[in-house]
């Protein structure tokens, strides 16, 4: 991994779970890290990890945030969206607004957050998004998380044509349920509305996986920084499964 060394990488979503996963695995490999989010505690707790990481507020759902994001940081190499949320509902007690929330920060953030890359991306460059097995299946009860990940694979898979072209290369990373604070939030939603025990609802999450397990960050981790190291070229408009055989 010496060739990331020096590597500019910029990864939303930064502060915790697999951003921040991510964060400390590229500053490790010799990279310089800028992460981004909304809050600037879990920010400034990744950021204290290692010298090599820093940090910037912008909100990928705001367009005028990742202008000025990528204005103010110049040419980057490595360009990772991985900001997202999920919200749980039946499809006729979702309302629009959280239809709309699920498309702005899953869908929406990732455009902007690739497209602002793209314009200042090196050559040699490599855009990534962090999607979901959500984006290859469909999930009970969360549909409009379900249709924006779906959205973000077709996005890489588009924008890999129209860069064919190029040294660059763009791909979508596509997780099950992977051991962070989203998983756990989502666990304590099971809770309220099933009347599930804590342990019972992740265990109903690890049977979807056929290894019988959670995917671990790291996992996610290691097959981006595989994307982003020597020889890996041809990999190009992929999304990624890191599912255990689920999809």
């Amino acid at each position: 991994m010496n060739q990331l060394h020096g590597k500019r990488v910029v990864i939303t979503g930064g502060g915790s779970g697999i951003g921040a996963d991510m964060a400390l695995a590229f500053a490790e490999v010799g990279a310089e890290v800028i992460i981004t989010g909304r809050r600037r505690e879990p920010l400034e707790a990744t950021a204290g990890h290692h010298s090599a990481i820093a940090f910037e507020i912008a909100d990928v759902t705001r367009e005028a945030d990742m202008v000025a994001l990528f204005e103010g940081l110049g040419e980057v190499d490595i360009v990772i969206a991985n900001a997202g949320a999920a919200e749980s509902a039946p499809l006729a007690r979702t309302g629009l607004d959280q239809w709309q929330r699920m498309l702005d920060v899953n869908l929406t953030g990732t455009f902007l957050t690739l497209r602002e890359g793209l314009r200042h991306l090196r050559d040699g460059g490599r855009l990534i998004a962090v999607a979901s097995t959500a984006g290859l299946k469909g999930y009970a009860y969360v549909a409009p998380y379900c249709a924006a990940k779906h959205g973000v694979v077709g996005l890489v898979r588009a924008l890999a044509q129209e860069v064919a072209g190029r040294d660059i290369t763009v791909n979508a990373l596509c997780p099950g349920f992977t051991e962070t604070p989203l998983l756990e939030e989502s666990i304590a939603t099971i809770v309220t509305k099933t009347g599930q025990s804590p342990e019972q609802a992740r265990a109903h999450l690890q049977s979807t996986n056929p290894s019988g397990r959670l995917v671990q960050p790291a996992e996610v981790t290691t097959t981006a920084l595989w994307l982003c190291g020597p020889h890996s070229g041809a990999i190009h408009g992929q999304a990624i499964s890191i599912s255990g055989g689920e999809t």
